[in-house]
């Protein structure tokens, strides 16, 4: 049986959203760009690949704390 994680279509769906020029969207397609976006983000924060880059962020955030004082 062949299951599909539900965050590669959004993944998919997103990237060219995302790597099209802002002038050339109207404001409902930033609104839905923005929805699908945040929903890939919900559907990733809890699996290993999302505390994965929780951390390095935290810690890459904290160097750079640190590195300014």
């Amino acid at each position: 049986m062949l299951t599909i994680d539900v965050g590669v279509p959004l993944a998919v769906v997103a990237r060219p959203r995302l790597r099209r020029r802002t002038e050339a969207r109207s404001h409902n397609d930033e609104k839905l760009t923005v929805v699908i976006v945040l929903a890939l983000g919900v559907i990733i924060a809890p699996t290993p690949v999302g505390e994965g880059i929780l951390d390095f962020l935290g810690q890459l955030a904290s160097d750079i704390t640190d590195s300014t004082r």
